[in-house]
């Protein structure tokens, strides 16, 4: 069975990436910039807007914008994934796959997508995204993970620096991890 994905041009969309084996790659400040700097080189390449984003240990989540007529996210995950693995230093890849791929297994295969439907889904996903490293534990207050987007969100005034430290200032939603 093939896994259908929407493909609506220029439209606004929630990712969820995970590593293989749940390895926590983003756990050393370095992978975070080899990460940062692949995001850079793709979007000069083949631009698209992040709108918010969360990278925590083992897994990131983000909103992109594509721009008008444009609907491959999924090429740019696999400039993004694929960038990234080149830029890890050979001790830090996993074995090379078995079988006809023998790609190094740095990202699981798949990752989670979802279009924005509305405004509400679209505050829904940003407030997951920020949530996320409170939800896992990592910080007590959203404001306390540095590799986030929060921070700007705050600086927007979409957010107070206090954001999360009420439960009703968090919707929640179900999305894929």
């Amino acid at each position: 069975m093939r896994y259908r994905r929407d493909r609506t041009p220029g439209a606004t969309y929630f990712f969820t990436l995970v590593t293989q084996g749940r390895h926590a790659l983003f756990a050393q400040p370095i992978n975070i910039d080899r990460l940062r700097s692949t995001f850079v080189r793709v979007k000069a390449a083949h631009p698209f807007r992040i709108d918010a984003i969360v990278v925590l240990p083992d897994h990131l989540h983000c909103l992109w914008t594509l721009p008008e007529g444009d609907a491959d996210f999924a090429g740019r995950w696999n400039l993004i994934k694929g960038g990234f693995t080149r830029a890890l230093p050979s001790e830090a890849k996993p074995s090379r796959g078995t079988g006809e791929r023998r790609e190094r297994l740095v990202w699981q295969r798949r990752y989670w997508e979802h279009r924005i439907r509305d405004e509400d889904d679209y505050a829904r996903h940003c407030d997951y995204i920020h949530w996320n490293p409170v939800k896992h534990g990592l910080v007590d207050r959203a404001g306390d993970w540095p590799y986030s987007s929060f921070g700007r969100f705050v600086q927007a005034e979409i957010y107070s620096a206090d954001w999360g430290i009420e439960d009703t200032d968090v919707v929640g939603i179900e999305a894929g991890e």
